[in-house]
């Protein structure tokens, strides 16, 4: 049965300071890896966390390993501009993912 993972990316090596997020290198390709996961109900929640270089997302899967699996075929994880920090069980105590309620 699917559980909640919490994950903390980073930016890696290869990252460039001085462009934007949409602007570093096969921005594209990792976008549209990124959306097909959100669109498979995969990740269910994905933002980066404001004053640090790091970003968060929530996802739905069966284990850890799968967790780790996907997220490594990320174009960004190969070319060195993401690297992953944790996944953690996370347990959703208040509140809903219901993907049709708006962001606040």
């Amino acid at each position: 049965m699917p559980e909640l993972f919490a994950v903390t990316r980073t930016r890696g090596p290869n990252w460039d300071h001085a462009r934007r997020m949409e602007e570093q290198t096969d921005w594209q390709a990792h976008a549209m890896f990124m959306d097909g996961l959100h669109d498979e109900g995969f990740l269910l929640l994905v933002g980066p966390l404001e004053d640090t270089p790091d970003v968060l997302l929530i996802v739905r899967a069966d284990s850890v390993e799968e967790v780790g699996a996907r997220l490594a075929a990320d174009p960004w994880i190969a070319n060195g501009l993401l690297r992953q920090k944790q996944i953690a069980r996370w347990t959703l105590r208040l509140g809903t993912l219901d993907r049709h309620a708006p962001a606040s």
